[in-house]
């Protein structure tokens, strides 16, 4: 590794103790800057032992802050130091592949990326390996994601192994990113309004005896609403606050379009029904003329966002 001065790693602390040694002596060999943050966590952090490791340096949360505050604490500690140029997030359980950070890191030496993640579904073999409820569960948020945060191209969002470069994570509201298991999916969406381009590396995940800290029954209803809020704040900033372009003409007029449609069609429908009567097939035809037009502007809207995902940098 011929870039560990500019590496900094945050390795996000909880119930792990187990795990932390070997994750810190696997990453010790790519950087020379590791941020363990302790996130007051139950099982207690071996300090002791990790005093063996120079380039370790431990922070304390006051309070739980959940997986996302533990991280932007850890960023924020290594963003103050001037070697440091691509920051790491590596997690303490033992999942992450250590041997992959090469491969984050570098598009992000070169300048040809902004951010890189890992992306678990590339690799059928090891998608196999993969619980299956884990599995189910980030396909599907993973295409709402999409639509979300505006990266199209991405995929396994909720991948928490990315590196991103101390410029652009600088560049980032941090205020709007969430410190719970909506961090990295709040993340990528800050990403967007800064156009960062983002690339994926394909891994595989580790499973190993670890327990996670994920209450399963709450990620539906925690992802679905925050995932909601994310794309209309997005929607609205892209297309009537930072700019106005077609997209927007297409939305606006889409909807305008379908919805009229669709109460013309019902209005009448109830009325003629009232009346125990046929409603006209000049009336049916005009509230379906205006459900396809407004429909087909509605996917010209999408095509259109598809097309404004932040593109690379330079050529691979």
């Amino acid at each position: 590794m011929t870039h560990r001065s500019q590496i900094g790693i945050v390795i996000p602390y909880y119930n792990a103790q187990k795990h932390i040694i070997n994750v810190v002596t696997k990453a010790s060999k790519y950087c020379n800057y590791i941020v363990i943050v302790d996130d007051d966590s139950p099982d207690e952090l071996p300090v002791n032992s990790l005093q063996a490791f120079t380039q370790v340096h431990v922070l304390k949360n006051p309070e739980n802050l959940g997986v996302g505050g533990a991280t932007l604490a850890g960023i924020k500690y290594l963003e103050q130091i001037p070697e440091v140029a691509v920051i790491i997030k590596l997690d303490a359980d033992d999942q992450m592949d250590t041997s992959y950070i090469p491969l984050l890191v570098e598009p992000l030496i070169s300048y040809k990326a902004d951010f890189s993640k890992g992306n678990r579904f590339r690799d059928f073999r090891a998608l196999k390996q993969m619980p299956w409820l884990r599995r189910f569960g980030n396909l599907f948020l993973s295409f709402l994601s999409k639509m979300a945060t505006g990266y199209w191209n991405c995929f396994d969002f909720n991948n928490g192994y990315f590196a991103i470069t101390k410029k652009m994570s600088l560049q980032l509201d941090k205020l709007k990113i969430s410190h719970n298991y909506f961090f990295e999916t709040s993340l990528i969406s800050e990403l967007y309004f800064q156009k960062a381009f983002i690339k994926e590396i394909p891994m595989p995940a580790l499973y190993g005896d670890e327990s996670s800290n994920m209450k399963l029954f709450k990620m539906p209803f925690l992802f679905s609403v925050n995932l909601l809020k994310k794309f209309i704040a997005r929607i609205w900033k892209s297309y009537f606050v930072y700019d106005f372009n077609i997209g927007t003409i297409y939305l606006v007029f889409g909807l305008l379009l379908f919805l009229s449609g669709v109460v013309f069609g019902a209005f009448n429908w109830y009325s003629y029904a009232s009346k125990n009567a046929l409603t006209p097939l000049g009336t049916i035809m005009i509230s379906a003329l205006l459900v396809i037009l407004g429909f087909q502007l509605i996917l010209q809207a999408i095509q259109f966002d598809i097309l404004q995902t932040p593109k690379k940098l330079s050529d691979d």
